[in-house]
């Protein structure tokens, strides 16, 4: 993302689970980069993310790879997750959600993060 890369200090934890969920991310904030998220992008590596503010819903339209996604409310709680949402696929919409986190496939499983954890946004407040 053009614009983008001052903000690769992004790190996310799961406080409830003592996880490191993002160590290098990115934020989309603008229109056009809320728009285009991931796609065109090469799929996350461990400990990569994108956070997209303000959002409350995903699309996988043109992109080639799945992603974990996490649906978060003002308080960076999680209130819902897309496990492996799958390339031209829809997410969930939920109204309380301000931000959503974009994870490599995989990512809340092997972190157990589950719907009600608190995580911690660096870097950024939401």
């Amino acid at each position: 993302m053009k614009g983008q890369r001052a903000q690769d200090t992004l790190r996310v934890e799961n406080l409830t689970r003592g996880q490191t969920l993002v160590r290098s991310g990115r934020v989309a904030r603008s229109f056009f980069a809320r728009l285009r998220g991931l796609i065109g992008s090469a799929p996350l590596a461990s400990g990569e993310g994108l956070l997209i503010i303000p959002c409350s819903s995903v699309h996988t339209h043109f992109m080639r790879f799945p992603i974990d996604v996490l649906y978060l409310d003002a308080q960076q709680r999680v209130v819902g997750i897309d496990h492996a949402l799958a390339p031209w696929r829809v997410g969930r919409f939920y109204r309380q959600v301000c931000a959503v986190l974009e994870l490599p496939a995989g990512t809340a499983q092997a972190t157990s993060t589950q719907v009600g954890d608190q995580l911690q946004v660096h870097g950024l407040p939401i």
